[in-house]
């Protein structure tokens, strides 16, 4: 397989982001194309080598070698005694540290067109994270997280044309499938989780009112944001990704520099 179509797997592999109390890893059949699949091709593969250590909701390895391309690296980890590769969207890794993630998605004879090799056996990552220390559980929980929610009182004034929270959660029917702006501090980010950045935006105008926003524009943590795009309701993205009211195709109209 060229290396590619990793994207393509990575963006299915997303619905094995809910944590398992399974004590084996989870995966995807390799014959998977979309997420739409994805319920009926989850199963537990008795070839894959023993990575759950015994505990369950994640998997704490340690770099031991780590091979760059242009959007991916792929990374030689260890854990408990087993030595294998795993393959994640680029990022900055330290030889020596230990690292998160829940579940994977195995490969069989995975060629690397960059290093002009075959992986016999490699497993696609997308929710890694540097391991902090907390629990497995807690740590699942924040899987594909680039930041957590800003501490203390958010006051955002609006963008000129843009709808405070609080009006769009008080009469959200009055604005489903409707354009519309809103302006919010950045309070949370999942990156690249099915195909698309998910971005989290408070104002202040209601008690925690926080919209989820689906873009493939970048936004940093506590930054003051304009986003334009539709608001759906009861929208259910599978794997516990359920909303009552969530702005997607967002658009970035204004992005001050951070606060």
């Amino acid at each position: 397989m060229k290396t590619q179509t990793l994207n393509i797997w990575i963006s299915a592999f997303v619905f094995l982001l809910i944590v398992s109390c399974h004590p084996k890893p989870k995966l995807y059949d390799e014959n998977m194309t979309d997420g739409s699949e994805a319920a009926a091709h989850v199963h537990d593969d008795t070839e894959a080598p023993a990575m759950a250590g015994g505990h369950s909701g994640g998997h704490n390895v340690v770099v031991e070698e780590v091979l760059n391309t242009e959007k991916y690296s792929y990374l030689n980890v260890t854990e408990n005694g087993e030595k294998f590769w795993i393959a994640i969207p680029r990022m900055e890794v330290e030889i020596g540290e230990t690292y998160h993630y829940t579940d994977a998605l195995l490969k069989h004879n995975f060629e690397s067109k960059e290093y002009d090799r075959v992986f016999e056996t490699i497993y696609l990552v997308s929710d890694i994270h540097a391991h902090s220390g907390e629990s497995d559980a807690s740590a699942a929980h924040g899987a594909g997280d680039s930041g957590t929610q800003s501490q203390g009182p958010i006051n955002v004034e609006p963008a000129e044309g843009s709808i405070q929270l609080d009006e769009l959660f008080t009469n959200k029917e009055k604005y489903k499938d409707k354009v519309v702006q809103v302006t919010g501090k950045c309070v949370k980010v999942n990156s690249m989780i099915m195909g698309r950045n998910w971005v989290h935006i408070q104002d202040g105008s209601g008690d925690g009112l926080d919209l989820t926003i689906t873009t493939t524009e970048s936004v940093q943590l506590n930054e003051v944001v304009t986003f334009e795009g539709v608001i759906a309701l009861n929208k259910d993205f599978g794997a516990g990704y359920k909303y009552d009211i969530i702005l997607e195709q967002g658009k970035l109209k204004i992005k001050p520099a951070q606060l």
